[in-house]
């Protein structure tokens, strides 16, 4: 960073989007006015450094920012063709960059650049969005303020605002900010410390007046039945409720899931306005682009049955697209996006909380975070006097404004397995980590399921954050634990479409020498594991709808008979058997069934490694160091089988290429002949 204005700048928006109080991820904008020495010229220029479009204030640094030349951003206050064609000044910015310009100039830009002040930062907060929304805000912004904050009525974001709020910051000369109306805030300073001081003090002045004014049960009386279930209750009846819901929100394209029980969301929930205060919709720009106007609502009290609450969220669901289809054609005029999808993004469970959807895990954990803001904007909002957020109409221009469309449609094409959610057993290491790994590179999100909790967490951690992958602890021979694996992924990605039976283990011995414990365990795992594992996860997709992968790593050794491994080998053909058998099953719910028969993977291989590589090698002749190697120079191609090598068939499998192909096996071993499948 060579300016020590933008520094200063980027420094002031961390320390601002870092707290969820100022503002939402990705919500609001600042900026900083400063010189900086023209190249062309060698003289000095007058430049705005300001957020651009689409980037988040807490992670900010000078890549997020759009560098303008201040003279010609001010001058396009002479060309403005006034409010009917206000959107086309988005594309003059782009004549006012300075240099390459930085990121793409926001549809803020404007604000920021005629307001005469050296440093401003917009923000959304949600005290100042309570009084925002307010039926009385402007009267609430005199009292709570004086005159050192105004009140800007609503207007869409654009070239007019930035106009509106130069005007009063001119008109106003002891203000240092404004409240702009269904919307958030905007401060100003001569110094960077002073707008942060000063959008601080907004933030914290609303916040205190609504602690001490608000009624004491701003949303109603406790509504009867409809508290908060216990813990344990609730997040059993979210994960059995969540294959439906995901159904529900997915009916128009494939969606990644978030939970949250958070107490704000069940307080809310438990009280009797709820369901007047959701219909009402949210209000703040930013909040509704994520989470639609309003959410989908179960209208029966938290004991209501599971059997019960999934028959009345699929009516819910048909009424939900009808009101959701009538508010789009009422709204809409030639030239208007094509409608989005009609189903909901947010949906609301009394005494269980809220699922929230997007594209990936991240939109759908964010909407979730926007719609626990907006709840807690209607808090503030009714507590001091009746939530009254901007209009249909109003939030319609913003849903499917052009200008959003056009950033949507700059996004870059989803990966192959986006949208995808994936549970893979013994994943911490080997084969199944190399799994893991390549279906959350290709797009899908991943809980990675092993024995170990704590290598798992760490394989996970490897791969990603949590919004690509957690780990899950699951002793697959455990029916309980099973379900609680596959719960834990429910909740985490709110659904399940892929699942890879790779957790196995080996004892190489003799026929005389293996015993029933022997032969027990390794059936327990793979045989009984995978049947546990494929049976509770093909409850979860066939009620999605969705179709779905169920894939196995099986082995050589199912249809290669070699010494000293009868249990092994015996229950990998049992696995082999699954695969044809659940394929002839699961079809009809579209769900594919597929075999990977790997053989000789000693890299990396938690099987080899805990005993199974030294006695391969004893029965073989070789020492154990050379056993891959050995493995290699048997095959046909010889050449040394690696997990990779496995990763890469399981995501030929349940890519996009394979889609009609289902009972099929396999074989990644280099060339076995004696394992030719026949």
């Amino acid at each position: 960073m060579t300016n020590n204005t933008a520094a200063d700048l980027i420094a002031r928006s961390n320390r601002l989007g870092a707290d969820p109080r100022n503002t939402n991820y990705a919500g609001g904008n600042t900026s900083a006015k400063g010189t900086e020495t023209d190249p062309v010229t060698g003289e000095d220029v007058e430049l705005l450094w300001v957020k651009g479009s689409g980037g988040d204030l807490g992670t900010l640094t000078e890549s997020g920012l759009a560098v303008l030349r201040l003279d010609r951003m001010r001058a396009l206050v002479d060309v403005y063709p006034g409010l009917d064609r206000e959107d086309e000044m988005v594309a003059a910015f782009d004549y006012c960059l300075h240099g390459k310009g930085g990121a793409a100039p926001s549809i803020d830009t404007a604000m920021h650049g005629l307001v005469d002040a050296k440093h401003v930062d917009h923000l959304h907060p949600d005290s100042g969005i309570a009084i925002a929304t307010a039926a009385d805000g402007e009267q609430l912004t005199r009292t709570i303020f004086g005159g050192q904050v105004v009140w800007v009525p609503w207007r869409r974001p654009g070239f007019q605002l930035g106009l509106d709020i130069a005007a009063i910051k001119a008109e106003n000369p002891d203000a240092i900010g404004c409240i702009l109306g269904g919307h958030g805030i905007t401060a100003w300073g001569d110094t960077s410390e002073e707008a942060e001081k000063n959008s601080l003090w907004i933030i914290e002045t609303a916040a205190a007046y609504i602690e001490a004014n608000s009624r004491p049960e701003p949303f109603g009386p406790a509504l009867d039945g409809f508290g908060a279930l216990p813990e344990d209750e609730r997040r059993a009846k979210a994960a059995a409720l969540v294959p439906t819901i995901r159904s529900i929100a997915s009916q128009d394209k494939p969606m990644v899931g978030h939970f949250t029980d958070s107490d704000v969301v069940l307080d809310f929930l438990a009280a009797a306005e709820h369901p007047r205060l959701t219909a009402l919709g949210t209000s703040c720009p930013d909040h509704f682009l994520r989470t639609k106007v309003k959410p989908l609502v179960l209208d029966l009290p938290a004991d209501a049955s599971v059997e019960d609450s999934i028959a009345r969220l699929r009516e819910l669901h048909v009424a939900y697209r009808e009101d959701y289809q009538g508010y789009y054609d009422r709204n809409a005029v030639e030239g208007s996006p094509a409608i989005r999808g009609a189903d909901p993004l947010i949906v609301l469970v009394p005494g269980v909380g809220m699922f929230s959807f997007g594209k990936d895990k991240q939109t759908a954990r964010v909407a979730g975070e926007f719609y626990t803001n907006a709840i807690n904007v209607m808090r503030g909002a009714e507590g001091l006097s009746t939530y009254a957020p901007i209009d249909e109409a109003e939030k319609f221009r913003i849903e499917y404004w052009a200008l959003e469309e056009a950033k949507l449609q700059r996004m870059p094409a989803p990966k192959p397995l986006a949208t995808r959610i994936a549970l893979v057993t013994g994943a911490a290491s080997g084969i199944g980590k190399a799994i893991a790994k390549k279906l959350a590179a290709q797009g899908a999100v991943v809980a990675i399921a092993d024995l170990d909790l704590a290598k798992a967490q760490a394989a996970a951690a490897e791969i990603g954050g949590t919004d690509v992958a957690i780990g899950v602890q699951a002793d697959v021979s455990d029916e309980d634990a099973v379900q609680a694996a596959v719960d834990a992924t429910l909740l985490a990605f709110g659904g399940l479409d892929l699942v890879v039976n790779n957790a196995g283990l080996s004892l190489s011995k003799s026929l005389l020498d293996t015993t029933v414990a022997d032969w027990d365990l390794q059936h327990n795992v793979m045989a009984k594991g995978s049947f546990l594992v494929s049976r509770t996860a093909a409850k979860a997709l066939i009620e999605q709808g969705l179709g779905g992968d169920i894939v196995y790593i099986s082995s050589k050794n199912s249809v290669f008979a070699g010494p000293n491994n009868i249990a092994y080998s015996a229950t990998k053909a049992d696995q082999a058997h699954q695969v044809r058998l659940l394929a002839a099953e699961l079809g009809e719910h579209g769900v594919r069934v597929n075999g990977i028969n790997p053989d000789g993977v000693v890299q990396g291989s938690g099987i080899f490694s805990s005993g199974w590589g030294a006695n391969r090698a004893a029965v073989y002749g070789v020492d154990e160091k050379d056993l891959g190697a050995f493995y290699a120079q048997r095959t046909l191609l010889k050449r040394e089988v690696l997990p990779d090598h496995v990763a890469n068939a399981v995501y030929a499998l349940v890519g996009p290429d394979l889609t009609q192909t289902t009972g099929l096996h396999i074989p990644v071993d280099a060339g076995v002949a004696a394992a030719f499948l026949r």
